[in-house]
């Protein structure tokens, strides 16, 4: 089994210019934590979570109409090849705290992958369990 026949295709992205308001307005509606930020060719540029826009703009009083996707984007990006096997996705996630990868075939996303799509498929519940609890121990409580 490879990443490829796990991720969810179905891919709602933003471009590094829309507004935070926007992001969340997408992330609700879809009912989804991250979004892909995608130049107009399709090129990933980053990623935009709700932690994103909580921290990075409600929390700062930034009012999230007037930020742009690029000033509160995550920029470093891990991500994955729709061929890896499903292992590797749970040890970088776990390696980088992370719970969603984008899925990235010649430079543009094809797919996401998350936690829960691992544990759905049945094969790869004890890795994403190790993985989020990897996850949830560096997690720093406030």
């Amino acid at each position: 089994m490879q990443i490829r026949d796990l991720m969810s295709t179905n891919i709602i992205s933003v471009t590094p210019n829309e507004t935070a308001a926007f992001a969340a307005r997408l992330l609700a509606r879809h009912n989804v934590g991250a979004l892909p930020v995608c130049s107009e060719e399709g090129a990933l540029r980053g990623i935009v979570t709700d932690r994103d826009i909580v921290l990075r703009c409600v929390a700062a009083e930034t009012p999230p109409a007037d930020t742009l996707v690029r000033e509160i984007m995550t920029k470093y990006v891990v991500t994955a090849a729709p061929g890896d096997d499903p292992r590797e996705a749970t040890r970088l996630m776990a390696a980088d705290r992370i719970r969603r990868l984008p899925v990235v075939e010649n430079g543009k996303v094809v797919g996401m992958i998350s936690l829960g799509d691992l544990v759905k498929s049945g094969r790869y519940d004890m890795e994403a369990s190790r993985a989020l609890s990897e996850i949830s121990s560096n997690v720093r409580r406030l």
